[in-house]
């Protein structure tokens, strides 16, 4: 007779499955069960990842909301805390886009605690960097809150407060996004009567569409003069920006095809504009076999300091070294001949950008999840899937660990064939051609527990949705340790800003970090040295 007791197991439970005696397990959203993460591990998620695409379980609208509700609810609970959260992601570069963090700001503004809004008010200039970060902003704040005296003040602070010259370079490259203007923040906020400087009374009064007496400030000026058609004498636009340092962005659309002019605006471009603009510049000639400014922009890319400064993020070197290298854009029409010199300054950029990493000189399995799930959805609004993107990270940390050795799974564990060598297009290019399956994130611990691979830490990059196994991922890294006398630690890298890890919070010897923040590679390698 069969023993129905068997059945009851607290080792060895099936991951559709609570585990027994576990009140903290809960459903994931592939069905079978997880650890729910803390409502500040979702909030950073959310901060860096955010949840442009959805996953495949969970469309956008839906994990849009469920994000939303936790950042409104640590608004109004612990708004202090989440502003200092937001602050450091935005002023230390850790997410490829700030739209999550002007929303969650946008959120804070609207808290029911007085201290979180004067908190939030007073990071406005900290974290809306740009006039586009700005009008961002104003778009998400109103579906907070209306326009208040507080409100108001702290964006009349953003025009008062920042240097005049800063102000009219803000008003001539960013005139207008998302529906906002320059004129209508200042209409709002409305600092006219205390403006003491007749250059930014003047430039005000230019913003807002009057003449005034005073002078302008001298980059005004020169985007009056750039208006002028030059199409005969592109030369002349060229002077120009030479002459006011204009931003490209103040130029009309003619002069973006002259590449007299970009040589001009090259010397003052950013680093963040200068990689959109790549292919743009191939098709000009000015990235050309042996040329000098070929040269010269792959020593930029590759200017450890200067991607520092410009708090450029992996991610988007990652999609520019992708899209450089294919010869096209993922949207529009656009082909160019791609550069091999540019290519590879692009793919040492991205391994630079994440900073001085110290090895953890581990002996480290870096299992990456290659199931149908991780094929869905984008990372961060950006064209690569969480498969893709979580190669590249695999790289980075391959290339940082010197014994580390790379494996995926999905229902099934196989080799990873990616290597030190390969260009970060090759490995995007693998990923791709790999993904199949179901989830189960315990084949890495199980795997090296039947080889008997000695591991100290298990390096796990999946979106946590795992269903398919026998055992949870938790319980097969306990058995590892037991059968092979390993304290090894467990590493899980969320790839979406969903709800769920494969990681036991009561274990300390198991650690969630979100994928592509840029403080993610070293808070790795200090926990599997046990510093963390």
């Amino acid at each position: 007779m069969r023993d129905a007791l068997s059945n009851y197991s607290t080792r060895v439970t099936s991951q559709s499955e609570p585990v027994p005696g576990r009140s903290d397990t809960v459903p994931n959203d592939a069905g079978g069960y997880g650890f729910a993460v803390s409502d500040w591990t979702r909030a950073l998620r959310f901060l860096i990842l955010g949840t442009d695409g959805g996953t495949y379980y969970v469309t956008e609208r839906d994990l849009t909301k469920q994000n939303a509700e936790v950042i409104v609810k640590l608004a109004n609970t612990e708004g202090e805390r989440l502003v200092s959260l937001i602050l450091d992601v935005s002023e230390r570069g850790r997410a490829p886009r700030q739209n999550p963090t002007l929303f969650a700001l946008a959120a804070c503004t609207a808290s029911t605690d007085i201290e979180t809004r004067r908190a939030a008010l007073a990071a406005i200039p900290r974290v809306c960097r740009t006039g586009t970060m700005l009008f961002i902003f104003a778009r998400y704040v109103e579906q907070f809150r209306g326009w208040g005296r507080g409100l108001r003040a702290a964006i009349g602070d953003w025009y008062m407060n920042k240097p005049v010259d800063q102000v009219a370079y803000q008003a001539v490259k960013y005139r207008q996004r998302e529906g906002w203007s320059h004129r209508d923040l200042l209409r709002l906020s409305h600092p006219y009567g205390v403006v003491a400087e007749p250059e930014r009374k003047a430039l005000f009064s230019w913003i807002c569409g009057r003449d005034d007496a005073a002078p302008v400030p001298p980059i005004v000026n020169g985007f009056k003069l750039a208006q002028v058609d030059h199409r005969d004498e592109p030369g002349r636009w060229a002077e120009l920006v030479t002459q006011y340092e204009l931003p490209w962005e103040a130029l009309p659309d003619a002069a973006m095809n002259e590449a007299v002019v970009w040589e001009a605006l090259l010397p003052h471009t950013g680093l963040t504009a200068l990689v959109r603009q790549l292919g743009r510049l191939t098709n000009l000639g000015l990235i050309a076999p042996m040329g000098d400014q070929t040269r010269k922009i792959a020593e930029r890319l590759m200017d450890a300091d200067e991607i520092k400064r410009s708090r450029i993020h992996p991610l988007q070197l990652l999609v520019a070294h992708v899209t450089y290298a294919q010869g096209r854009g993922f949207k529009g029409a656009n082909t160019w001949t791609p550069n091999p010199k540019i290519i590879d300054a692009l793919n040492d950029a991205f391994y630079l950008s994440f900073g001085n990493v110290e090895p953890a000189n581990k002996r480290t399995l870096l299992a990456c999840d290659v199931s149908g799930s991780m094929t869905w959805g984008t990372v961060a609004n950006s064209p690569l899937t969480p498969l893709e993107a979580t190669g590249a990270l695999a790289m980075l940390a391959l290339r940082t660990e010197p014994e580390s050795f790379p494996m995926a799974f999905s229902h099934e564990f196989k080799p990873l064939p990616i290597s030190v060598g390969m260009r970060l297009t090759e490995v995007v290019q693998t990923m791709r051609a790999l993904g199949f399956g179901g989830t189960d994130c315990a084949l890495p611990m199980q795997w090296a527990a039947r080889n008997k691979v000695p591991v100290d830490t298990f390096q796990v990059l999946t979106d946590s949705e795992t269903w398919a196994g026998s055992a949870h991922p938790f319980q097969s890294l306990r058995r590892y340790r037991d059968i092979m006398g390993i304290p090894a630690r467990l590493a899980v890298v969320g790839m979406v800003s969903n709800g769920f890890t494969i990681a036991d919070p009561t274990d300390a010897g198991m650690l969630d970090v979100v994928g592509f923040d840029t403080s993610a590679p070293a808070i790795i390698n200090a926990f599997s040295r046990g510093e963390v």
